[in-house]
């Protein structure tokens, strides 16, 4: 017993210590985004005169309205097309009878060992000679479908039971009502976790907007806020408003739907 105790006595500790290095960062770079331009070079963490100036500034006299619009557009536009084209092709290949399928699923999933960097040079000339460059859609197109979401929806559309997809079929259902009023309802955490996941790396994206996008009101919130740094120097200030007020809408997706994200993960890891 007293084995047992000091086993979970040090697993608190290290998760304790653990969740300290996770949330020294934000912390630091609330406090730093509260300083002033001077304040920020001293040896202290918190601020003697917590201050807005910064937060107003970044809001009023930059485009950080324009590109959190442009970001949030993007994440969202991009979140919708991969959960229903890849939740449709997952279940085009776990449930039809068609030749090829198995070729079909794994060229697609043979996609997933290409690194983005090998990618972003047939992006660009396909973008440059279609005229998507400095456009959303230009910035879009990437991640309007996922070869993992297509894994992913692929592995859990085969728990749908075929007896009752058969039964529907019995009582006339298409196979397009199958899709959406049968499968769909039954693989919702999965379907969660995946929109989640896609609006976030797609918040987050900045290899690609940084290429494709020429002028400033078209930038994303990634690359506004990196040129805040240039040559002469970094508004480290400004860097820390804007990072803090960019990172609110990942902090209320995951209050929010912390549950579906953690039953989405489980579920993920779960199924073979």
């Amino acid at each position: 017993m007293a084995g047992r105790a000091w086993a979970t006595a040090g697993a608190y500790l290290a998760l304790a210590a653990g969740s300290v290095l996770v949330v020294f960062p934000f912390a630091w770079m609330l406090a730093t985004a509260l300083k002033g331009p001077r304040e920020i070079f001293e040896l202290h963490f918190w601020p003697h005169s917590p201050t807005l100036d910064n937060v107003r500034e970044v809001l009023l006299h930059t485009q950080f309205p324009q590109w959190f619009a442009n970001s949030l557009g993007v994440a969202l536009a991009t979140t919708v097309s991969v959960a229903f084209f890849d939740s449709l092709v997952g279940y085009t290949l776990a449930k039809l009878r068609f030749p090829g399928r198995t070729l079909a699923f794994v060229v697609i999933l043979s996609t997933l060992m290409i690194p983005t960097e090998m990618l972003v040079i047939p992006w660009y000339t396909m973008s440059a000679r279609l005229g998507w460059i400095n456009t959303y859609w230009g910035i879009m197109f990437p991640g309007l479908f996922s070869a993992f979401g297509v894994f992913l929806m692929r592995q859990f559309m085969t728990g749908v039971p075929d007896e009752l997809l058969d039964a529907a079929r019995i009582d006339g259902l298409s196979e397009f009502g199958l899709f959406t009023r049968i499968a769909l309802p039954l693989v919702r955490p999965a379907l969660a976790a995946l929109c989640i996941f896609t609006f976030l790396g797609n918040w987050n994206a900045f290899l690609w907007p940084l290429i494709v996008i020429q002028t400033p009101a078209m930038r994303t919130l990634p690359v506004g806020i990196a040129l805040f740094s240039g040559e002469a120097g970094s508004s480290w200030h400004l860097i820390m408003a804007a990072s803090a007020l960019a990172v609110l809408p990942v902090l209320a997706v995951f209050a929010l739907l912390q549950r579906q994200i953690i039953e989405g993960v489980v579920l993920t890891g779960l199924r073979g």
